[in-house]
């Protein structure tokens, strides 16, 4: 399997950081599944995060615990919101790699919020 992210690719927690327009980074921990040498994260829809990459897809990801510390070398990369299909996509890595929590977490929010109300964030590290 093709890991560009070293241990932020097989980490349980990634620590995801990304930009406000003045440069201040922002972490959050989230789920991740390495799928085809990229990373996935999966998140809502209306999250800051994602108008944050929206406006500049620049992130960087490092493994981290439960609760955001970091915990290994941190790997620039390259953020991309994802379609309807492509974050279904997601939703399943994620359950693969969670099987309990993330089965019961990923299929909550869908009957919540509906499909729409979440999406996937495809993670390419830079060369």
């Amino acid at each position: 399997m093709d890991n560009p992210f070293g241990d932020a690719g097989t980490a349980n927690y990634v620590l995801l950081t990304t930009f406000r327009k003045d440069g201040t980074p922002v972490g959050t921990p989230l789920w991740a599944a390495l799928g085809d040498g990229k990373l996935y994260v999966w998140t809502v829809t209306d999250s800051w995060k994602v108008k944050r990459i929206r406006r500049d897809p620049k992130v960087t990801v490092q493994p981290c615990s439960v609760n955001g510390t970091p915990q290994g070398e941190v790997v620039e990369g390259t953020a991309r919101i994802l379609d309807d299909a492509g974050s279904d996509r997601v939703r399943g890595l994620i359950k693969r790699k969670y099987p309990v929590q993330g089965w019961l977490i990923v299929t909550g929010s869908v009957l919540r919020r509906g499909k729409r109300g979440t999406v996937g964030i495809e993670i390419t590290a830079d060369s």
